[in-house]
């Protein structure tokens, strides 16, 4: 599938958007506004270490309409391969997420969110209502069977379409939510399609919500994983040296070639 957005860069084997939380805004709402249905991607590290180690879920990313980025290391990164890149372009859904909403409240739209455990989502929705009245929620947690044909995962698909949301998040964890998107992208009645990550365990409180200024000088994972040490570890300590053969393929492809 063809990508229309502008500003598409390469870095470490994986094709990104240079794009702001305004800019993003502005597509959801021209996706909505048009009644399209796309989806919206992100790449961090985390998300380059499984297109490197499952070949199958780049499949997921070449359907985007467009991929942000998330992760301070990729923006520094595309600095040093000689990209105009800035802090703007580092967009997390920790930053985005209120921005997002301040849209869909102005517009009514109905956001229905797919991820977390049993009850996490009805409360951040809660909680989001409180500021943003005019949106109507959906959710359903994340725990259930993702095989295509199984019965919970085809009643989930009949209550989306039966919602027919402006915003779908599928927030379960890469690579989990990115293969349940690609597995059913063409069965859902939405608009845009978004992979989501933990956004609303955050609001929830179900996970601590690191400092937004440790995002913006490349140390929220460091508060993370202090937070969290067994389940981060991997990701912050391995995938990344796994990814050093890759880093040599841009570097030899940007200066030597």
């Amino acid at each position: 599938m063809k990508k229309h957005v502008d500003n598409e860069i390469e870095i470490l084997g994986v094709k990104v958007n240079q794009l702001t939380i305004d800019t993003l805004n502005c597509m959801v709402l021209d996706i909505v506004g048009s009644d399209k249905k796309k989806i919206i991607a992100h790449h961090n590290l985390h998300s380059v270490y499984f297109v490197e180690k499952l070949p199958e879920i780049k499949k997921f990313w070449e359907m985007a309409h467009a991929t942000h980025i998330d992760g301070m290391p990729l923006i520094w990164w595309a600095k040093v391969l000689g990209y105009d890149l800035n802090k703007e372009n580092r967009i997390t859904y920790l930053d985005w997420i209120y921005p997002l909403m301040k849209l869909a409240n102005e517009n009514h739209w109905k956001i229905f969110y797919l991820g977390g455990k049993p009850g996490v989502a009805t409360i951040a929705s809660t909680i989001l209502n409180k500021s943003f009245p005019n949106i109507t929620f959906q959710n359903h947690s994340g725990y259930f069977n993702m095989e295509a044909n199984s019965e919970e995962n085809l009643r989930i698909i009949k209550k989306i379409n039966q919602f027919s949301p402006n915003i779908l998040m599928v927030g379960m964890g890469m690579p989990r939510q990115e293969r349940w998107i690609l597995n059913n992208f063409k069965q859902v009645s939405a608009n845009a399609v978004l992979s989501s990550g933990a956004c609303f365990d955050y609001i929830a409180g179900e996970q601590k919500t690191p400092p937004r200024f440790l995002g913006k000088i490349g140390l929220e994972w460091f508060y993370r994983l202090i937070n969290d040490p067994k389940r981060l570890s991997r990701r912050y300590f391995v995938e990344p040296i796994l990814l050093i053969p890759v880093v040599f393929k841009d570097i030899r492809s940007r200066y030597f070639l």
